[in-house]
């Protein structure tokens, strides 16, 4: 008897434990997690997906798309730059700032088309004295992060995905394997609703060599009536349907689509930095 309760004691406190790293650790550390500030902006991130896109999601686990699909952009490194933005408006004192800082940048020609890249950095915390000395002359600098890897050199993503991207995914779906492309920023890559749902219905259409399968019967063939469905779509020839017919999408493709343009993680967090480009400029309407 003795041995048998020893027995099952040991069982049961080894199953504890590994409830215990395995469920409950990660539900204290992560599962409570909320909307980051974006840096330096300050914006909540993220926003909850819209109710078509929430549909979508539960379009895209139920097709198993997580099977081909990772949601989670990697990073090996990360490369820093001080960047002049402003040179005030005693150029003899930021001249004499930048010479102090690298004597090779006290010239015109460093105050010219700015900004400008003015030296590598070993990492953040390096710019902050030589921040001080550029502003102390009323000039202005910034340090710009990029992250480096073979997940940003494909463009999958701008930055490593962080766990505040899947605040509010449920399931969390980052997938473990990668017959396809990375999706966590694929909304950001291609933003046209019409282009997924025609890469859905014909992926050799949008993407040369694709090995996706179509997905036609998320769509409905149907005769044009007295004119095309405004959301039939637009393929080119090969693809397209006999004459007299069209290709229109259903709710589900429709939530599907919605699900894949909202896919965008690309804030930059204090976890996670990264400086992204400046919007286009925009031409005041006449």
């Amino acid at each position: 008897m003795k041995s048998s309760a020893l027995v099952f004691l040991t069982a049961f406190m080894a199953l504890s434990a590994s409830w215990g790293g395995f469920v409950l650790a990660p539900q204290i550390q992560l599962g409570r997690n909320a909307q980051a500030k974006t840096v330096p902006a300050g914006d909540l991130y993220p926003v909850a997906r819209p109710g078509l896109a929430n549909q979508g999601a539960d379009v895209y686990r139920a097709l198993g798309c997580v099977h081909c699909h990772s949601q989670q952009v990697r990073q090996d490194g990360v490369k820093c730059e001080l960047v002049l933005t402003d040179a005030g408006t005693n150029t003899t004192a930021t001249l004499a700032a930048l010479g102090k800082l690298k004597p090779g940048l006290a010239t015109a020609e460093t105050l010219s088309g700015l900004p400008k890249t003015l030296m590598p950095l070993a990492d953040m915390n390096a710019a902050d004295p030589l921040l001080k000395v550029i502003t102390g002359a009323g000039a202005k600098a910034e340090v710009h992060v990029t992250p480096t890897g073979p997940d940003i050199a494909r463009q999958w993503g701008r930055r490593h995905t962080v766990a505040q991207d899947y605040v509010f995914d449920s399931p969390v779906q980052p997938g473990t394997r990668r017959a396809g492309p990375d999706l966590a920023n694929v909304g950001a890559r291609f933003p046209d609703r019409n282009w997924h749902l025609r890469h859905l219905y014909a992926p050799l259409a949008e993407v040369a060599n694709s090995t996706m399968p179509p997905y036609r019967f998320l769509f409905e063939k149907r005769p044009v009536g007295s004119g095309p469905v405004p959301d039939a779509l637009a393929l080119p020839a090969g693809f397209a349907a006999e004459p007299g017919f069209e290709i229109v999408p259903t709710d589900a493709a429709r939530a599907l689509a919605a699900y894949l343009v909202s896919l965008r993680a690309d804030s930059p967090l204090f976890e996670a930095p990264v400086t992204l480009p400046p919007a286009p400029a925009t031409t005041a309407a006449k």
